[in-house]
């Protein structure tokens, strides 16, 4: 990828975040990190890892019905290895979030018979959900709890202060702002969060985002884009492209590219090209 926009976005409320991720650490019994599954790693807060420390941690790879599949089961491999819970789910259909408490036990069964052992039965398992905005956080909550009790949104950021959510009587969920870390030092990581939307639109160049897309699309899944717009985006750029396939014209004929690179960023977003991922794991 070759976008070369400088993103930098760092809001007050995520210094806050941070600070009371490291208070109430203590106060929980394991981590449930919510990452988007089109691109896992880059949706990852490398700070988390120091916050967390020790923790034991279910990475839920969320928006799994938008990702490749082939994908994804490459992904959760790579994080089972690392000693990880892994739970492929999508909260907005429900698939997948049935298994998340059978896997939180089975990730804590060594705390479970430390309770047994001392007759601490019924204590529930307190689970901090952790993650950068636009991942699904709370969408994976209220799917937990069977409610809207958290607030829900497209925008970045919209979750705010911190929240415990009861599940059941074995399990309780401590709600988090999402955060993101101050500098993007890894541009392509950066670019890809803004191909997904977790970046806001209105601080970027969106047809230059747009076009960047493009040519990774028309490496990875040229089939898919042949499917959509009647052409794999080889022999040019995307916006250009659409524009001309589309109709997307302006005064005196011209392609209207700002209008055809916000369709091509909907679609992918939207799943309408396909299920598609932008990262695969280290080898």
């Amino acid at each position: 990828m070759s976008y070369e926009g400088n993103i930098q976005w760092f809001p007050g409320h995520m210094t806050k975040t941070r600070r009371m991720i490291e208070a109430d650490i203590k106060l929980v019994d394991a981590v449930a990190e919510i990452v988007d599954s089109r691109i896992p790693e880059s949706s990852r807060n490398p700070v988390l890892n120091e916050l967390i420390k020790d923790k034991p941690r279910i990475i839920i790879l969320n928006k799994c019905d938008y990702a490749d599949e082939e994908m994804t089961s490459r992904w959760r491999e790579y994080y089972k290895k690392q000693g990880f819970g892994v739970l492929c789910c999508d909260c907005r259909s429900g698939k997948g979030i049935k298994n998340f408490v059978p896997m939180l036990k089975k990730q804590l069964a060594d705390l479970l018979e430390r309770r047994r052992a001392k007759g601490m039965i019924g204590k529930a398992l307190r689970v901090m959900v952790v993650g950068i905005p636009n991942v699904g956080k709370s969408s994976f909550i209220n799917r937990m709890a069977n409610s809207r009790k958290t607030a829900v949104g497209d925008r970045p950021g919209v979750t705010r202060g911190k929240q415990w959510v009861t599940i059941d009587k074995e399990v309780e969920l401590l709600d988090t702002p999402g955060i993101l870390w101050p500098k993007f030092d890894d541009k392509d990581a950066a670019e890809r969060l803004a191909f997904t939307g977790a970046i806001k639109d209105d601080v970027i160049d969106v047809e230059a985002l747009a076009d960047s897309l493009g040519r990774y699309l028309s490496e990875h899944y040229p089939a898919r884009l042949k499917e959509r717009y009647g052409t794999d985006f080889s022999d040019g750029r995307a916006t250009e492209l659409i524009a001309k396939a589309r109709g997307m014209l302006v005064s005196g004929g011209e392609p209207d590219t700002e209008r055809a690179a916000a369709a091509l960023l909907d679609d992918y977003r939207s799943s309408k090209i396909g299920k598609i991922t932008l990262e695969a794991p280290p080898m």
